[in-house]
């Protein structure tokens, strides 16, 4: 337990009630840890945790990020110089190789899930996605989820879930009438696998016509984890307000802590701010907090505003709730991508005195951490660690060692892990090498790996295709990512956000970046989605770069009313665009402070660049 006491520092309100602003403490063992090697000139603090994460401008403005489908990124290149006509007609013969196909429709008027390639958006580092979702998933359906993940690993399979299955174009009320008519019966364990199973192809308005129909039909009482798995999907289906609506009729024996911590990791899976810290804040009225919501909050902030972290800590001492080790696998990511690996390693012994020993996560993480502050010779020592002595037992390790071992430029460590999987490979490995012959330029080898596992796929996803479309993308291959894009759709291939991005990539890349904002206006109108933000940024740095204010401004206007707000990123680009213009930016810190964002360094600087190109008010007149 943490000892507290009264300390120097006077948190200012960040938006969370004040029982996380105003707790005082003293430093604690992961305090010491997150805090040596920084001195932001606050008057002798006492928790050096807070300094760091408080004050230090290294996470004011962090956006470090390996994951190339998510970063932010800022290319290179310039529009072609065709007539206005012809560059139309182009165009259009770009964006129709991704034209919905008809059977996509019909999956739409079904009313099942079509979108097989649904990316969280957020700035997250390599791996993060999947692992922190899972996590969610686990930690807040409970019950559910640990019948259905035992009954698979037991090689069962659901009839239930072929069932639904066999008639996509049917609503699940319908099959599992005639089902339960055939003579087979309804069980909360055979519930549970076909919802894992739904889950697990992202078959979410399917899983929630199933949770209705259970629940409507009464074969069997709905527990606590039955209402928390409803939860959940509708929010997946139908927004968080929907679900937020949907507790307050369950029953009140049923709206606990789990029922309100799924609707928590929801808000967090969306980065919606300010609607996680109001459920935040509800739960500590109503429950005493747990380390869940904390992690919650921590991964939401380490997405997209760290100088919170340090208030979630504080509640977290003054609460004396203990770290788990997805806690720490979130500090020692922030650590890592602020490259700082003392307070990373420190964070790590400091877990390790706990009684806790670093989990596969963990260990990839400050491998991929290690490589990128060029520290091979540790990254390499944990990827033999993560191998151990057969590769071939250790299985589950080979996509992660392929990334990293890319990352550090191994191409014989790549190629020895690849022969490993390449007479049985997983998809996941099969992506993870063609990512990692990508990054070390190994292009015909990234294509050989890619028809492998599109040969062995009853049929490949757009999310299969997207990966390689990113390899093309990242060497500006223009004519054969075109040719990989009919491929998709004469495989019956659609497109989703996460293919919108890389086609955007892949535009803006060779230097065609209005047709890269063609291309994701037409998307959206046709299948009114929310490209991912990286998209956005991708287009908005180019125009930002060729000092086109006038189309800048209009990606940025984009931006919010996608729901990108409350952003610094946008707007230091935005900037950009006025500073290549050599044109005055009037009211610019009034628009940030609309948006509740205040100047950091980098903003500040560039500021007072634009602020260079203002006229006296006699000149504008003369003007």
């Amino acid at each position: 337990m943490w000892v507290l006491r009264r300390a120097s520092i006077h948190l200012k309100n960040r938006g969370l009630s004040s029982g996380i602003t105003r707790v005082c403490c003293v430093k604690g063992e992961i305090a010491r840890c997150y805090s040596e090697n920084y001195n932001a000139g606050i008057v002798e603090p006492q928790g050096k945790l807070l300094d760091e994460l408080v004050y230090s401008a290294r996470f004011y403005n962090t956006s470090s990020s390996s994951r190339p489908h998510t970063e932010v990124r800022t290319f290179s290149s310039h529009a072609g110089a065709k007539s206005s006509g012809e560059q139309d007609d182009d165009l259009e013969d770009a964006f129709s190789e991704i034209e919905t196909p008809i059977n996509v429709v019909k999956a739409a008027a079904s009313g099942d899930e079509i979108d097989d390639e649904s990316t969280s958006e957020s700035e997250l580092s390599e791996g993060e996605g999947v692992a922190d979702d899972m996590q969610n998933e686990l930690e807040t359906l409970g019950n559910e989820t640990n019948v259905g993940e035992q009954r698979l690993r037991t090689g069962a399979t659901s009839a239930m879930t072929t069932a639904i299955l066999s008639a996509p174009a049917l609503p699940v009320s319908k099959v599992l009438d005639k089902w339960v008519e055939e003579g087979n019966e309804v069980t909360q364990a055979e519930v549970s696998l076909a919802m894992l199973s739904l889950r697990k192809r992202r078959l979410f308005v399917k899983a929630l016509q199933l949770s209705e129909w259970v629940e409507s039909t009464k074969n069997f009482e709905f527990l606590e984890n039955n209402y928390a798995s409803r939860i959940d999907l509708i929010a997946k289906v139908r927004g968080l307000y929907k679900a937020e609506d949907y507790i307050q009729k369950i029953p009140e024996s049923f709206r606990g802590e789990i029922a309100y911590r799924t609707l928590l990791a929801n808000c967090v899976s969306a980065n919606n701010v300010k609607k996680s810290e109001e459920v935040f804040d509800k739960m500590k009225k109503l429950f005493p907090i747990s380390c869940f919501s904390c992690n919650q909050l921590l991964l939401l902030y380490k997405r997209l505003d760290r100088k919170k972290i340090a208030d979630v800590l504080l509640l977290m001492e003054k609460e004396n709730i203990k770290p788990t080790l997805f806690t720490y696998q979130i500090l020692i990511d922030v650590k890592g991508q602020a490259n700082d690996i003392n307070g990373m390693e420190q964070i790590v012994e400091t877990m390790k005195s706990e009684g806790l020993e670093p989990n596969t996560q963990i260990q990839a993480s400050l491998a991929r951490h290690y490589a990128a502050a060029g520290l091979k010779d540790k990254a390499e020592a944990i990827l033999k660690e993560m191998e151990g002595d057969n590769i071939i037992k250790n299985r589950w390790a080979c996509h992660l060692l392929l990334r990293i071992y890319a990352s550090l430029g191994r191409d014989d460590e790549v190629g020895r892990i690849w022969k490993a999987c390449e007479s049985n490979p997983r998809v996941q490995d099969c992506i993870a090498a063609i990512e990692a012959w990508g990054q070390l330029k190994r292009i015909e080898d990234a294509e050989a790996v890619f028809d492998k596992m599109v040969k062995n796929l009853k049929k490949p996803s757009s999310k299969h295709f997207s990966v390689l479309l990113n390899v093309y993308a990242d060497h500006k291959m223009l004519a054969k990512g075109k040719d990989l894009m009919k491929r998709m759709v004469e495989s019956g291939g659609t497109a989703g956000p996460a293919t919108w991005d890389a086609l955007v990539k892949l535009y803006v890349r060779a230097g065609e970046v209005e047709k890269a904002d063609f291309i994701l206006e037409k998307a959206i109108k046709q299948q009114k989605k929310r490209p991912l933000f990286s998209s956005y940024s991708a287009i908005l740095d180019q125009y930002a770069k060729r000092g086109d204010i006038h189309s800048a401004e209009k990606i940025f206007r984009k931006m919010r009313q996608a729901g990108y707000v409350s952003r610094i990123r946008p707007y230091q680009s935005l900037l950009h665009a006025y500073i290549n213009a050599k044109t005055p930016a009037y009211g610019f810190v009034e628009r940030m402070k609309g948006d509740n964002l205040i100047p950091n360094k980098t903003v500040a600087g560039l500021l007072a660049q634009v602020g260079a190109f203002r006229k006296s008010p006699v000149a504008e007149l003369l003007d």
